[in-house]
């Protein structure tokens, strides 16, 4: 008996000296997929399920058509950019020179991370740079093609970072395009057929590296790898020091876009492609990153109000995206000028107003055995592991009260049903070995819990 007490006599004293001999080691990553994609995603990132995604840069300026506008302008001449620029700026003006018109002096941070803690979303991602190449940020690699030094002469990743955390509960990231389309660097490591690496040494690589120590960003959303491979850019080295010695080892997540042939295959969660949402479950977790504005992801001034999805819409692609394991970036694109427009602000505030009646079905969820119902279309499951609840989100309010639910198995005596925001039990009837008919409660319109789908929670259920 006396061998254990005396280690466990030693265990002060070793911690003391800063011996760590009786402590487990911390995984080290090598710079492999291998290695790299088996560290467990950090599990704050899965609880989440909603987040923000802000495309903000000097594409907002000219704010028509694409945040793509420089290169279906300058590289594939596309007739409306050519037209647009020729009918409304002077010959011979660069799309540099609409750096200096990037103004922001309506920016206003605490107001932006008002309205992102009011829409429910539990993380952020902004667009620290864009293909254009101008960073957010006073980068040293990115002289004078950069916020500090062009346009609104602010850090405008501190300010949001900053806001964001002193305000809000929501994790920080940042977006990071790999490739700028007119580098010339690039484009001379293009012609070598990416045999040279000057551009990742002396640009993408510095600046990933700079953010990371900078603003200790949680979410490292990569892009544009420009079709070079993921050693030109050396993905593996730069999330093995990510994972191993940066700020933000223990809680960063990454996604899958380090080079061609990385995507929907490495890396932390996967994206696969643009508005990616497959309808099933995946084995491995996954986001759909997609847009209020169906034809852009800069903000736009052309845009007419057909082209944006209404918060039904919204709701279904979040509804439809949890209960297949996903989690949802919804984006938005603010104006040159710093502000968010009121058409996104008002989306946001609505889904925020929605998840606060249906929160349970969103937030720590896992998905259930089936992820959509059999019978009843517009019917999709969620699992609440704490509570032990099957959630069913309804978008469809049946117009004869009764909701018929071919998937849930219930137990007589056991199993209650609840309406998110409505105080009463619903009565219910079981239909042989599986499925239910629910009672729905009779409200008028403004008695509804809320306007956009609705939330039964059933316990005792298989």
């Amino acid at each position: 008996m006396s061998r254990p007490a005396g280690r466990a006599a030693l265990l002060p004293l070793l911690l003391l000296l800063g011996l760590p001999a009786l402590l487990p080691a911390r995984p080290r990553y090598e710079p492999t997929w291998g290695s790299l994609d088996a560290r467990p995603l950090p599990a704050w990132f899965d609880e989440a399920k909603f987040g923000v995604f802000i495309h903000w840069g000097v594409f907002s300026v000219p704010s028509f058509g694409s945040e793509w506008f420089w290169w279906y302008w300058q590289k594939e001449k596309r007739e409306p950019y050519v037209k647009f620029m020729e009918a409304n700026y002077p010959p011979g003006f660069r799309y540099e020179d609409f750096g200096p018109l990037f103004t922001a002096e309506f920016f206003d941070p605490n107001q932006w991370a008002d309205i992102l803690k009011a829409s429910g979303a539990k993380y952020v991602v902004l667009t620290s740079k864009h293909h254009e190449g101008f960073t957010l940020w006073g980068s040293k690699y990115s002289w004078n093609w950069n916020a500090v030094d062009v346009g609104p002469k602010r850090d405008l990743v501190a300010e949001l970072a900053a806001s964001v955390r002193n305000r809000t509960d929501l994790h920080f990231g940042l977006y990071h395009s790999l490739f700028e389309w007119f580098n010339p660097l690039f484009l001379e490591d293009a012609t070598n057929v990416f045999k040279t690496r000057k551009f990742p040494t002396s640009k993408s690589l510095p600046e990933l590296y700079e953010i990371v120590t900078k603003y200790q960003p949680e979410i490292i959303w990569s892009d544009g790898n420009g079709n070079a491979p993921d050693t030109y850019w050396n993905s593996t080295g730069f999330l093995a020091w990510l994972y191993n010695d940066s700020p933000v080892r223990d809680t960063v997540v990454t996604n899958d876009r380090w080079g061609v042939g990385s995507i929907c295959t490495h890396g932390g969660f996967y994206t696969c492609s643009d508005r990616y949402n497959p309808g099933h479950l995946l084995p491995h977790k996954w986001e759909n990153c997609m847009t209020i504005d169906r034809r852009s992801w800069g903000y736009r001034r052309d845009a007419q109000l057909s082209d944006y999805l209404t918060i039904e819409d919204l709701v279904k692609q979040l509804v439809e995206t949890v209960s297949c394991g996903g989690n949802l970036l919804m984006n938005i694109g603010p104006t040159h000028d710093g502000r968010i427009a009121v058409i996104f602000e008002e989306r946001l505030r609505q889904m925020g107003a929605w998840l606060e009646v249906n929160g349970e079905a969103i937030y720590g969820t896992k998905p259930w055995r089936a992820q959509n119902d059999s019978v009843t279309p517009e019917v999709w499951y969620t699992f609440s592991p704490k509570e032990g609840t099957v959630n069913a989100v309804f978008l469809n309010w049946p117009v004869s009260g009764i909701l018929e639910l071919g998937e849930p198995q219930a137990k007589l005596g056991e199993t209650q049903v609840k309406l998110a925001g409505y105080k009463e039990l619903l009565k219910w009837v079981a239909l042989g070995e599986k499925g239910l008919i629910i009672a729905l409660p009779q409200l008028t319109p403004k008695q509804l819990p809320c306007q956009w789908g609705w939330t039964l929670q059933l316990t005792a259920i298989k």
